[in-house]
């Protein structure tokens, strides 16, 4: 079978590798049929994020936490690529109970097996059972056991665990990231308008493209009047689309933004800056009482956080890697309502046999599928 490989950055390749087969009762094997870009797969992809992991591991500037869930050298080539993506099933092991052959289904990027204690308490990216402190699809020490789902089959070690059913209706080249960075932007706000229904909302974009934008309009979904901060023109214009206010910043990033001039219940930081402008302007936006949800990544050793306006205003902060099965549901409820709709996100959609160049094109979501839009 075809499967897209990470060669060095830059250079995507598909490579003829051996078909995976069902190792176990509780498996299932499935045949992605639209998959997308995440966020952080353009920075090692298409910049040198990997060798800057490296050196920055050599000099003690980066936190060797990064090496579980990215690599031990972080993103070093050649290896699997694709996490994100929404597939049919071809084939279940004998203890499958709910998942059925023919189903179309999103698959979580994060293996887990849905019944140790982590996954119990909804902390499926922190799996017990496995054999890796993290296992993903698509980078880091999981694509060598698991593979990338720009895969022609994909093996799924928990299906009933794992898999979700999409709703019939459904576009699945609209709902391809439905596997990471929209539950990833669903935490950031899902929970905090359930608490505080109808906030304000601010969210700080930047390098985590898309799941800021999906951020926006998840809360623009759930009622939240939303403000959204970013430099990129293109994004800018896919929140106003969205029906959220777009704030310019400057175009060498967020430096002059220390606070804006209103006050939010709610920020996110979706901007990944490693010099923390981004995680600043979101907390010392808020108001009194405020809590912000950060989707960014620093793999510093050290992180500026203003704790002193942290302290003087009561906020919260909440930060972790996204656990992607747990918000699944609701994703797909949300957008079966018809109150949110991810599909503006998506810059550039593309064949299934274009991905190893629609990958590295520098935009803000790239998807790919096998489907014609009438297929849909």
């Amino acid at each position: 079978m075809q499967a897209l490989t990470f060669r060095r950055v830059g250079r995507l390749e598909w490579h003829e590798v051996p078909e995976p087969r069902l190792q176990g009762p509780l498996e299932a094997l499935v045949r992605p049929i639209a998959a997308a870009r995440c966020d952080l797969d353009s920075a090692w992809m298409t910049r040198s994020l990997g060798r800057i992991l490296r050196a920055g591991l050599a000099t003690h500037f980066v936190d060797r936490a990064v090496e579980p869930v990215m690599g031990s050298p972080p993103f070093a080539p050649p290896f699997p690529v694709g996490h994100e993506c929404v597939a049919e099933v071809l084939e279940v092991g004998e203890h499958v109970v709910t998942t059925k052959v023919g189903q179309r289904v999103v698959v979580p990027f994060q293996v887990a097996c849905g019944s140790c204690m982590p996954c119990e308490r909804g902390l499926t990216s922190r799996c017990a059972t496995g054999p890796l402190a993290v296992s993903t699809y698509g980078f880091g020490p999981g694509a060598k056991l698991f593979g990338g789902v720009l895969s022609d089959v994909v093996r799924v070690p928990y299906a009933d665990a794992m898999l979700v059913p999409l709703p019939a209706g459904l576009d699945p080249t609209a709902m391809a990231s439905a596997s990471d960075n929209l539950p990833d932007a669903f935490r950031t706000v899902g929970p905090a308008l359930r608490e505080r229904p109808g906030e304000r909302v601010l969210v700080v974009g930047g390098a985590a493209r898309s799941v800021g934008l999906y951020a926006a309009g998840i809360a623009r979904g759930l009622g939240g009047h939303v403000d959204y901060v970013d430099s990129n023109r293109q994004r800018l214009e896919i929140a106003e689309r969205m029906n959220v206010q777009p704030i310019e910043a400057s175009r060498n990033g967020l430096g002059r933004y220390r606070s804006l001039p209103d006050r939010y219940a709610i920020a996110v930081d979706a901007s990944s800056d490693f010099a923390g402008r981004g995680l600043e302007l979101a907390i010392r936006s808020l108001e009194p009482g405020g809590v912000c949800s950060s989707a960014g990544i620093y793999p510093r050793t050290r992180t500026p956080v203003p704790l002193m306006q942290m302290y003087l205003n009561g906020v919260t902060l909440r930060t972790g890697i996204t656990n992607a099965r747990a918000f699944i549901p609701a994703v797909l409820d949300l957008v079966a309502s018809g109150r949110f709709d991810p599909s503006p996100v998506a810059t550039l959609v593309a064949p299934w046999k274009d991905a190893d160049r629609a990958f590295l094109e520098r935009t803000t979501k790239v998807v790919v599928t096998r489907l014609s839009s009438s297929a849909a």
